[in-house]
C-alpha cells in the first residue's frame, strides 16, 4: 500500500533540491541516470512490521543477537530454516538496511541461537505480558508432538514413539502451550523418549511461576491428562478438560453411569459426583470409521485370494502357514476382534463374527469429554467447544512441521541450539498465525504471499556517484496483501551495502565432487 504513484520519486526530488548547484555540473559532465534492480524489500518490511505489532521485536530487544534472531524468525516465514540458507537469503533481501544489521554470516547466526536459548524464558515472559496486558487467559491448550532427526548426533535425540512413522530414526519431543484460541505462548523441547504426561507438570509450573497465573483450566487430550496429572492440577487448584479412552467409556457403561442411548448428534451431559461427562456421537466420524474398516477388510480379502492362488499353484505349500500369514495380516490391520482366516482343505476363507463386529463398531464416532469444572463455571457446550479447540494446536504442529515452516531438518546437534531452533519456529508461527487471520479472505497461501512480497525489490538509481534506493509500486496482489495487514511500504530505504556472506563456498564445493 502506497500513498501516491509519485511517492517513489520524492527522494530523488529532495536530492535535486538539496543539490541545485551540482545539477549543472552533472549536465556538463553528461552524466546519465542508471537504474539497477536492488534487494528485495516487500517481505521483510511487512514481517518486521508484524513482529513489532505482535511484541516480538520488543521482547527480543535491540542487541545484535536479538536482531539476528529476528532475521531467523522472518526467514522461516519466507521459507528458509537452516542457518546457511538463512545467510544466503540475506544476500537477496535488504535485511541489513531494514534491521540495521552489521556484516554477518552463518557463524554469527549460530552464536545468536546460543543467546536466544539462554533468554527464551525472559522473551516468552515479555511476549505474554505484551499480549495479555489487560486480562490474562484462564484456559490453556497443551499438546506434544515429535520430530524425527536425520543422523544420531543431536544431544536431545532418542528413540521413542514416532508420530512421523519414521522407524529407525531418533527424534525430539516438542510441547506447545497456547491460549484458548491456539495462539502460541511457550514451547519446550524434551528428549525423544519422553512420554507425553511427563511433560505436563512443567507446564503447570510454568503457568504458576513464570506467568503468574492463579486460575487455570488446562485442556489436553486423553493421552496427556491422566490420573497423576489430574492430581497435580488439583494440588494447584487448577481445573482440567480432557477426554477418556474407549475402555474407560465401556467401564462407565458397565457401571451404568452412562448409557448407549445418550450418544447423539447433540451434546449430552452426565454428572458423577464432582466429575462431569460430556457425550456426543459424530456422524461424520461414524462414516469414516466404517469406510476405513471396509477398506481394511478388502485388503485382507485380496491378500487371502493371493494366498489361495499360491496354494493352487504350489501343491507342496502348507495351508497352515498360509493361514498364519493371513491372520498376521488381520492382526496388523487390527481386525482380529471380529475377523479371522479359516482353512477348508486347501482353500482359505475369511470368517466374520457379526455379533463381535457389531460390538466393536457400536462406539464408532462416540467420545466422552471429562472435566471437573462446575456447570456454573462453564456449560456443556462450552466444555465441548474448548476441548475441540485442541485442533488449533494440531494445526500449529502441522504448520510448524510440514506445510509452511518445516521444522525439519534440524541442522544442529547441541541441546541449546535445538531448543533455540524450535523457539524460532514458534515465533515464526506466531507471525504466520496472525497473517492467516488477516489474509483469510484472500485466495492465496502464505507461501505464495511471501513469494509475491519478496518480488518487490528496491530500484537502485545511480546519478553519477550518488545512489538512491527507491521502492516501486507493488502489483495488485502485493497491494492487496499489504492493505489487509495495514502495512505501508516506505518510499525509499537507506543505501547501505549488503554485507551478508557465507563461509561455505558452493563453487569450491562443487569442484571437489
Amino acid at each position: 500500500m502506497r500513498h501516491s504513484r509519485h511517492g517513489a520519486f520524492l527522494p530523488l526530488l529532495e536530492w535535486g533540491l538539496a543539490n541545485k548547484n551540482k545539477i549543472k555540473a552533472l549536465e556538463a559532465a553528461d552524466l546519465k541516470f542508471k537504474t539497477f534492480q536492488g534487494l528485495s524489500v516487500g517481505a521483510i518490511w511487512l514481517l518486521n512490521q508484524m513482529a513489532k505489532r505482535l511484541g516480538i521485536v520488543k521482547a527480543l530487544g535491540n542487541s545484535g543477537e536479538a536482531r539476528l534472531s529476528l532475521w531467523m524468525v522472518m526467514a522461516c516465514v519466507i521459507g528458509c530454516v537452516s542457518r546457511l540458507s538463512v545467510a544466503r537469503l540475506g544476500k537477496r533481501h535488504a535485511v541489513c538496511d531494514v534491521l540495521n544489521l552489521d556484516s554477518f554470516c552463518e557463524d554469527d547466526l549460530y552464536k545468536a541461537m546460543d543467546w536466544l536459548a539462554d533468554n527464551q524464558k525472559r522473551i516468552e515472559q515479555k511476549l505474554f505480558n505484551f499480549c495479555y496486558q489487560d486480562v490474562k487467559p484462564n484456559l490453556y491448550l497443551y499438546d506434544v508432538t515429535s520430530s524425527y532427526l536425520e543422523g544420531d548426533q543431536n544431544e536431545l535425540g532418542a528413540y521413542g514413539y514416532n508420530r512421523d512413522k519414521k522407524t529407525g530414526k531418533k527424534q525430539i519431543v516438542i510441547g506447545l502451550l497456547t491460549d484458548d484460541k491456539g495462539r502460541p505462548i511457550s514451547c519446550e523441547v524434551f528428549q525423544g523418549n519422553t512420554q507425553d504426561p511427563k511433560t505436563f507438570k512443567k507446564q503447570i509450573d510454568k503457568l504458576v511461576h513464570q506467568f503468574g497465573i492463579d486460575t487455570v483450566t488446562m485442556v489436553g487430550d486423553r493421552g496427556m491428562i491422566k490420573s497423576a496429572e489430574i492430581d497435580e492440577l488439583f494440588a494447584e487448584n487448577f481445573n482440567y478438560i480432557t477426554a477418556i479412552t474407549k475402555p474407560q467409556i465401556e467401564t462407565l457403561m458397565k457401571n451404568n453411569i452412562i448409557q448407549m442411548e445418550l450418544f447423539d448428534n447433540t451434546v449430552c451431559e452426565i454428572e458423577d459426583g464432582d466429575i462431569r461427562y460430556i457425550l456426543k456421537r459424530n456422524p461424520v466420524r461414524v462414516e469414516e470409521m466404517n469406510t476405513t474398516r471396509q477398506s481394511k477388510l478388502e485388503k485382507v480379502q485380496s491378500y487371502c485370494n493371493n494366498r489361495n492362488i499360491y496354494l493352487a499353484e504350489h501343491p507342496r505349500a502348507q495351508i497352515k502357514v498360509a493361514q498364519q500369514n493371513v491372520n498376521k495380516k488381520i492382526g496388523k490391520l487390527k481386525l482380529g476382534n471380529w475377523c479371522c482366516a479359516g482353512a477348508n482343505d486347501c482353500h482359505l476363507t475369511i470368517k466374520i463374527d457379526e455379533q463381535k463386529l457389531e460390538e466393536d463398531s457400536r462406539l464408532d464416532g462416540c467420545y466422552v469429554i471429562k472435566t471437573d469444572l462446575s456447570s456454573k463455571e462453564a456449560s456443556k457446550e462450552i466444555i465441548h467447544d474448548r476441548y475441540k479447540s485442541l485442533a488449533e494446536v494440531e494445526w500449529a504442529f502441522r504448520t510448524m512441521k510440514t506445510t509452511l515452516l518445516n521444522i525439519r531438518g534440524i541442522f544442529v546437534r547441541k541441546a541449546n541450539r535445538t531448543r533455540a531452533h524450535v523457539f524460532i519456529i514458534m515465533l515464526a508461527y506466531l507471525i504466520a498465525y496472525e497473517l492467516r487471520r488477516l489474509w483469510r479472505n484472500i485466495d492465496v497461501t502464505i507461501e505464495d504471499a511471501m513469494d509475491e512480497l519478496s518480488s518487490i525489490c528496491a530500484n537502485k538509481m545511480m546519478i553519477g556517484k550518488t545512489c538512491i534506493h527507491t521502492i516501486p509500486i507493488p502489483r495488485e496482489l502485493g497491494q492487496q496483501l499489504l492493505k489487509k495487514t495495514q502495512v505501508t511500504l516506505p518510499d525509499a530505504i537507506p543505501c547501505g551495502s549488503n554485507s551478508v556472506y557465507t563461509t561455505k563456498d558452493l563453487v569450491e564445493e562443487r569442484r571437489t565432487v
